[in-house]
């Protein structure tokens, strides 16, 4: 993991104060299907709030965005991202609680990988002096999940059980943090084998993703667990429910095992989507189970729940501050390194979260693959599609 201060040599501003750099999703695919180009900068309208970006989150989802890869997908040309940290630059015309100059983060729906970004007031947070804009960008995603899937579904309480999948990834470590508020919780982990030293002290029990956990999990805990949180989906959803105790809350929210390669699979979708386990309400009745979903993002955008996102918000910020819960940074990453942290996320390499940092300068290492536009776009795009199939390494500084 790389160190999360703030750059020390900021990407100089555009020349045009009206322009903005932005991540672009030309249309769906693969990684030759994004780059960094000018667009006009949006401004407030009414309600809303203009932020100057310091930090974006990078989440798995935003991959299957990138793939195509999630329902009623929408239109491309797209600026990608859902969440993002900066500074309030100006405030539309009946909006209170906000004045220039806050440090904030804020959920976006789309548009959130650009140098400066408008949403509503709903979904914008002021964050605390201490609290860093990577950490921040790291913050609302993962750790509003987490909370909202223990607390607000589960109902975690002193004393329960909980197997986390993906449990090096950003959500997982946000999962094992909120856990330990928690007296007597144990927590079970899959992860790949080379995460396992990183995050050893932050489960209590983790085992290897590629094995059978099941009887792993069961020599330890012959009844099963009280909860289970799945961002695997496929043959996981199987196994998950045959852990899970009588009373116990199995919860999907993801389907990660839906991406293979670079690009969207139907082999893999198919697959997916018979090995998930048929379920029949009247087993789910006899056994005492309960089967949820939890999707942050539709709960915001669609089914507006922004007020209980804001309460989660609260009550994590006051965590924040009483130093029982802190964003894990996995990397941080230029604009124009976009493909390269999102390769780095493919792999699932990452342990904790990658950011995409606004002012940071690309490496020159990456100079030559950079998603910059230029002339030769088509003639580019055609050698990307020629290196499809090489093994990408992440280049992390």
């Amino acid at each position: 993991m790389i160190d999360q201060k703030e750059p020390d040599n900021p990407v100089s501003a555009a020349v045009d104060p009206k322009e903005m750099r932005a991540v672009v999703l030309t249309g769906f695919g693969g990684l030759n299907k994004l780059k960094v180009t000018k667009k006009p900068m949006p401004e407030p309208q009414r309600g809303e709030v203009k932020i100057r970006v310091k930090a974006c989150g990078l989440n798995f989802l935003d991959l299957m965005v990138r793939q195509g890869n999630i329902d009623n997908p929408p239109k491309t040309p797209l600026v990608p991202g859902f969440e993002c940290s900066g500074i309030v630059e100006s405030v539309g015309e009946n909006t209170k609680g906000f004045e220039i100059g806050d440090r904030v983060m804020a959920f976006v729906n789309y548009n959130a990988w650009a140098e400066v970004v408008c949403t509503p007031l709903d979904f914008v947070y002021k964050i605390p002096d201490d609290m860093t804009f990577s950490e921040a960008a790291a913050f609302s995603m993962n750790f509003v999940t987490a909370y909202m899937m223990l607390f607000e579904v589960a109902n975690l309480r002193e004393g329960m059980s909980v197997l986390v999948h993906s449990a090096g990834g950003a959500v997982g470590l946000a999962v094992a943090q909120l856990c330990s508020t928690v007296p007597n919780v144990t927590v079970f982990g899959t992860a790949s084998p080379f995460k396992h030293e990183a995050i050893k002290h932050s489960v209590t029990h983790v085992f290897d993703r590629n094995i059978d956990y099941v009887p792993e999990v069961k020599k330890i805990s012959p009844d099963g667990v009280d909860i289970v949180l799945d961002c695997l989906c496929g043959e996981n959803t199987g196994k998950s429910l045959t852990l899970l105790k009588p009373m116990g809350t199995y919860i999907l929210y993801g389907s990660s095992n839906m991406v293979t390669g670079e690009t969207k699979s139907f082999f893999s979708f198919a697959k997916s989507w018979w090995q998930v386990e048929k379920v029949n309400p009247i087993k789910l009745y006899e056994e005492n189970k309960v089967i949820a979903g939890f999707s942050l993002l539709n709960l915001l955008f669609k089914q507006g729940g922004c007020n209980q996102v804001k309460t989660a918000v609260q009550k994590l910020l006051s965590l924040y501050d009483q130093k029982k819960i802190k964003p894990v940074v996995d990397s941080l990453w230029a604009l124009e390194e976009v493909k390269e942290a999102m390769q780095r996320i493919h792999d699932r390499g990452n342990i904790g979260k990658l950011i995409l940092d606004v002012e940071k300068s690309p490496t020159p290492l990456m100079a030559n693959d950079s998603t910059e536009t230029s002339e030769a776009g088509e003639e580019e795009e055609e050698q990307e599609e020629d290196n499809d199939n090489k093994e990408r390494m992440p280049f992390i500084q």
